[in-house]
């Protein structure tokens, strides 16, 4: 389940129907119930299975507040306990294990108040791998890009439900980037606040590679289908953004689901969309499949899935699927092609202490942009070591993000990655 759908879903289900306005309000529960809410999937994938508890929050709280404190277990028919240990805000196995076929299992959540509460008995979906992943330029409601599609086939007809998550990474390269760097260090005397030295970088700063997971309910079946074949759309990417300028990476994630499963993520996605947290229709609470072992009336928010799990990776350059296009432009402003007069003054500060501001100095403002990390050292020194504050040297500089890309990204690269 989705940790950034299902608060939307929470707090849609929790506050009292807002009429449709266009003024702004700040809204607040009025009638609120705690429920517990269970995020649950595990797979045939070897490994150390996890599971998220929380409860419902009000409109006006900043979001889900973890479930600490809880017992968790998943059983199976033969009667092995696979137990779950609390590690950084979710449940993982103390073991790595994997749902067999042919086996059933049952999740089991005692929380440390002493309520407990079971899901229904499940059963390993067929095990019906994904088969290829592909791009394709294509143009979706007037705007070209690059779609990815799933490519999965069960000559058995019996996956028919599939649910889709993706993480993709991309290369982000610093246009303002140089080998030197600045480095602002303090001093209690002179007008200036502190030295600032110019020295060869230490660290990669030019080169980093950004990450994102899916984080909406992505959901196909091939019930209308004489085939259950799939060949579905998980990604589009306009061909003008920026992820996609250098190179880029999809990890597709495919869930095979029952209908119960399906069926729940479905009616998950229709009520949690953006169209509906503000309408005058709210929706009423829907069940899963994990209830109260106790208090049949305990409302519980969740769904203990047992599905089979597939993945596949690919990679592309921008130049291979738009080899004549203009390679979209840096998330930043900073100018690196055609670069005028105007632009260039824009960015140049004299770096000089005068009382008078005569002339113009910008030493106490390119000092502190480097010391509090909003600000990049271009060129305009030609020597490394301390610069002069004499009036005479006039330093490029650019946001921080424009010359160093760990401001915003990682400069590890992924042990994936290949070039």
């Amino acid at each position: 389940m989705k940790k950034l759908v299902l608060p939307i879903f929470i707090v849609t289900l929790f506050f009292t129907a807002i009429t449709s306005c266009t003024t702004p309000y700040n809204y607040k529960t009025t009638e609120f119930e705690n429920a517990i809410v269970v995020e649950a999937t595990i797979t045939n994938e070897l490994k150390k299975q996890e599971i998220k508890l929380s409860r419902t929050y009000r409109f006006e709280d900043e979001g889900p507040i973890f479930e600490s404190g809880a017992t968790v277990t998943v059983t199976d028919d033969s009667g092995t306990v696979y137990g779950f240990d609390e590690e950084a805000g979710i449940y993982l196995s103390a073991a790595a294990f994997k749902a067999a076929p042919g086996r059933t299992y049952q999740l089991h959540i005692k929380t440390k108040d002493g309520k407990s509460y079971s899901s229904s008995i499940e059963k390993l979906t067929t095990e019906t791998n994904l088969d290829e992943i592909i791009s394709n330029v294509t143009t979706k409601e007037g705007v070209a890009g690059v779609e990815i599609r799933a490519k999965s086939y069960d000559p058995t007809k019996s996956s028919t439900y599939y649910r889709y998550e993706y993480d993709e990474t991309y290369k982000v390269i610093a246009p303002k980037w140089t080998p030197y760097e600045a480095i602002a260090i303090p001093k209690n005397t002179g007008p200036a606040p502190g030295d600032l030295l110019i020295q060869r970088r230490t660290k990669e700063a030019r080169i980093c590679y950004s990450n994102k997971k899916s984080d909406n309910i992505i959901l196909t079946n091939t019930n209308d289908l004489s085939e259950d074949r799939v060949d579905f759309q998980v990604r589009f990417i306009a061909s003008t953004n920026y992820i996609i300028a250098n190179r880029y990476s999809i990890l597709v994630k495919q869930f095979v689901q029952n209908l119960s499963a399906y069926t729940f993520y479905q009616t998950l996605n229709k009520i949690s969309g953006s169209g509906s947290l503000l309408s005058q229709n709210q929706p009423g609470f829907f069940a899963g499949n994990i209830k109260s072992d106790t208090d049949s009336s305990e409302k519980v928010i969740g769904f203990f899935d047992v599905s089979a799990y597939s993945e596949k990776r690919i990679f592309f350059n921008f130049s291979d699927i738009f080899p004549k296009e203009k390679v979209p432009s840096y998330p930043y402003d900073c100018p690196i092609a055609l670069i005028t007069p105007t632009q260039i003054r824009e960015h140049q500060l004299l770096y000089c202490f005068s009382d008078n501001n005569v002339p113009p100095c910008f030493g106490t403002t390119a000092y502190a942009d480097i010391a509090q990390g909003t600000g990049v050292y271009f060129s305009g020194y030609n020597f490394l070591g301390i610069v002069p504050n004499n009036g005479t040297i006039t330093l490029e500089m650019y946001d921080i993000e424009c010359g160093d890309c760990t401001s915003f990204s990682s400069n590890i690269r992924p042990l994936f990655w290949v070039d």
